[in-house]
């Protein structure tokens, strides 16, 4: 029995991941789905041992075509609102990678997810299509922004404005994916790449995605920057350690060890 509802998730070679599994509804996220997802990125935060993730859908045909919003229990209930925005900001910030083996049609909400995530590898069948506009919905954040620096501006207003569909073909002329795949080597040729990342620095990769994210995130950006920087200095550096040891001992620290 899978330990969530509406995802599952498989851990193995270091490399979780993370399958939206409501096939018969075009993998749409609920609101419990996407505290599903949310609570599971929290996990792949928090084990060492879960060094990458990938993000996909489950079946041939859908990657994730967004979402089915649950309505307040009352107007003044607003508890579980837009819990999916968590999950854009849990993937754009824990400082692991995050790839999106996009293995079908990603529209709207679907369609957001794949663009925070840091790599995105398509099917050959892949559909990417933003409905906003057609459906009487926007999204105001990682929706826009992120594709206007995924794509470019004129690009990213095309996509929201008309609302057309875009092949898989066409997301890679565009910049859109890193790479298109047969689909049925979609799942072998991530996990492969989630291996290959493996073998690169976690601190130098971690420090690489804080220092991509920080730029849109304002004071939180510059907060987690910071304090992964001295997190370092705490790990690593004779300063901290002279001058903690000198206070502790209330003593004048010695300058010497600054340098070591």
């Amino acid at each position: 029995m899978s330990e969530y509802d509406d995802i599952l998730l498989d851990v193995a070679d270091g490399v979780a991941t993370i399958t939206i599994n409501r096939p018969e509804h075009g993998n749409k996220f609920t609101d419990h789905t996407a505290l599903e997802l949310a609570d599971v990125l929290r996990r792949f935060r928090a084990e060492p041992d879960w060094r990458v993730a990938v993000l996909t859908g489950s079946g041939e045909k859908f990657f994730c075509i967004g979402g089915e919003h649950d309505k307040p229990v009352s107007r003044h209930d607003y508890s579980q609102v837009m819990p999916i925005v968590d999950v854009y900001e849990l993937i754009d910030t824990v400082a692991k990678p995050v790839l999106a083996a996009v293995n079908g049609f990603a529209v709207g909400g679907g369609h957001v997810l794949h663009v925070v995530c840091d790599i995105s590898i398509a099917s050959e069948n892949a559909v990417f299509r933003q409905v906003g506009p057609s459906v009487g919905s926007f999204d105001p954040g990682y929706g826009t922004w992120y594709l206007e620096d995924t794509i470019g501006r004129k690009r990213a207003k095309e996509m929201w404005y008309f609302n057309r569909k875009y092949t898989a073909a066409q997301a890679l002329e565009m910049g859109l994916v890193n790479e298109v795949v047969p689909a049925d080597r979609l799942r072998e040729h991530v996990h492969g790449l989630a291996i290959e990342l493996q073998r690169r620095g976690p601190g130098a990769l971690a420090a690489l995605k804080t220092a991509f994210s920080a730029r849109n995130h304002g004071v939180s950006g510059q907060a987690r920057l910071g304090h992964d920087q001295l997190l370092t200095y705490y790990l690593t550096t004779e300063e901290h350690e002279e001058m903690s040891a000198s206070f502790a001992e209330r003593r004048s620290p010695n300058p010497e060890r600054f340098l070591r």
